[in-house]
């Protein structure tokens, strides 16, 4: 075999090798690291946000912009938990005055299947045994209490330390020009996580409009809630949309008595992620995050089944850094190569800088 084959299968196989290894620490550790990536991923939000208020208010000075943003961050997070946790009681409460209407549905399901006692929902109910899940329920309900805490937390001493982080990436790197090639490959992961975030906030309020005007012109109880539901499940691929298309049709089929209005919302919000997911979210993907819609749905795979559902909300971002970090080194470019959209990783648009679109 040629010595240069024999190397390049070997430095492959090595990598190969440090791939698998750092899925395991990253799953081992993942309660360490969660909340710590959570914090960096919001800390490049507020960081936006500040430069936005800057751009917006010329006369802030620079030091008051990061409190500003930090304060307006805590207020919009206030409100939103208060929004949820108002409309939730009233959803709860309509979901009692639902059960009877819910055993008629099931009752009339079942005679059309020839089963002349079917279950009532207080039956299955029982029969689950929801009590032996509740250990289980309020562990999680703590475990996500935990992490928020600890994600808070991280952010204060995060936002604390950069006061000294310029003077830390001037001792790591004393040579200009490794250091002027550092701050670009920081300056291209942070603007690829602002990318990301706006293009899931844009498309996100997209379909969470059209589905509220749907549900709102069908007369679906606890319209705006839902639209709310949908545009945070619309932040993880893939899998937000397939929970955001049954679950409202599937309390329309509670709600109402007839059929249609159930079928309406089915295939409405179908229609409507299928016009935003395949023409409009992939164009502005490919522009922005120059991520292949392949790679996208892997790392949907890789990042929910390492962090659970922290992942799947941030494996998009996470998939993004690993592209401009593996892009740097000689030996692993192919795997940022083949991650892109475009095939060239160091460029953010659609097409590589200096070619055009279409055939030479």
């Amino acid at each position: 075999m040629p010595e240069g084959l024999t190397g390049s299968t070997t430095r492959n196989a090595v990598v190969f090798l440090a791939v698998v290894a750092g899925g395991a620490a990253l799953w081992w550790m993942r309660s360490i690291l969660t909340p710590l990536v959570l914090a960096l991923f919001l800390l490049v939000l507020i960081d936006a946000l500040a430069r936005g208020l800057k751009r917006v208010i010329p006369g802030l000075p620079k030091r008051a912009a990061t409190p500003v943003a930090v304060v307006l961050s805590l207020i919009l997070f206030g409100l939103t938990t208060y929004f949820l946790i108002d409309n939730t009681r009233g959803f709860v409460g309509q979901l009692i005055d639902y059960g009877p209407r819910l055993n008629a549905k099931v009752a009339s399901i079942a005679a059309d299947f020839g089963v002349q006692t079917p279950p009532t929902v207080a039956d299955a109910l029982t029969s689950l045994n929801p009590t032996k899940y509740l250990g289980g329920a309020a562990q999680s309900v703590q475990s996500i209490l935990s992490d928020a805490v600890f994600v808070l937390i991280y952010l204060g001493f995060l936002i604390a330390s950069r006061q000294g982080f310029g003077r830390k990436i001037v001792t790591l790197f004393p040579a200009h020009d490794r250091r002027e090639r550092a701050a670009r490959i920081m300056g291209r992961i942070g603007l690829g996580v602002e990318r990301y975030v706006w293009v899931q906030t844009v498309t996100g309020l997209m379909i969470a409009a059209a589905a509220w005007a749907l549900m709102a012109a069908i007369g679906l109880n606890n319209a705006l809630f839902w639209a709310f539901f949908i545009f945070i499940a619309a932040y993880i691929p893939m899998l937000g949309a397939a929970v955001c298309i049954i679950a409202p049709a599937v309390f329309a089929l509670v709600q109402f008595d007839t059929w249609w209005q159930a079928a309406a919302l089915l295939g409405g919000t179908e229609l409507i992620f299928f016009v935003v997911g395949n023409l409009i979210l992939p164009k502005m993907q490919g522009d922005s995050l120059n991520l292949d819609p392949v790679v996208i749905l892997l790392s949907l795979a890789f990042w929910g089944a390492i962090w659970g559902l922290p992942g799947a909300f941030l494996s998009s971002p996470l998939t993004v850094v690993a592209m401009i970090i593996l892009a740097q080194f000689p030996t692993t470019r192919w795997i940022a190569v083949l991650l892109s959209e475009n095939g060239d990783p160091d460029s953010s648009g659609a097409h590589p800088a200096g070619r055009k679109a279409g055939p030479s």
